[in-house]
């Protein structure tokens, strides 16, 4: 047993990389989780994994009593990407912040159609345009403000 890969706790550990704007580090966690899921069934996330190292053309070894699909692994998916994106919501001045937004290489667009507020949905886009990610604002509620910096 050389340990166990817990998706949520990896989202965790990118949300206070991006904190630091340790964006490499962010892209390669969520570079690794997002090539676990490609050997899980419906790509679901199980609530861990073995810690084996990879393999050529062989999907991560499975722990033989973790749950699949396990709500808080869900969860990793919104963590990475509010990690990737730098993203930050201060809902009592409602505002949402992209501080130095990034995408994984593999990724060029990014729609977000239903963000909740407690005022209701912001509809958000992520482009990539050379060496910076554009921030598109759909709809959003009354009141509501995005920045980004670059």
């Amino acid at each position: 047993h050389n340990g166990s890969v817990w998706p949520h706790d990896v989202s965790l550990i990118a949300l206070g990389m991006a904190r630091y704007n340790l964006t490499a580090g962010v892209q390669r966690l969520m570079a690794g989780l997002f090539d676990a899921t490609l050997f899980f069934e419906l790509q679901r996330m199980p609530e861990l994994f073995c810690g084996f190292e990879r393999r050529p053309a062989e999907g991560p070894t499975d722990y033989p009593v973790a749950c699949s699909p396990q709500a808080w692994s869900v969860a990793t998916v919104y963590s990475l990407l509010a990690a990737t994106l730098n993203l930050t919501v201060n809902a009592a001045e409602k505002v949402m912040y992209f501080n130095r937004p990034q995408l994984p290489s593999y990724i060029d667009y990014l729609r977000i159609a239903q963000f909740p507020t407690p005022d209701g949905d912001l509809h958000l886009e992520a482009f990539r345009y050379e060496n910076y990610i554009s921030i598109k604002v759909g709809a959003r509620p009354e009141g509501w403000r995005v920045v980004v910096t670059q």
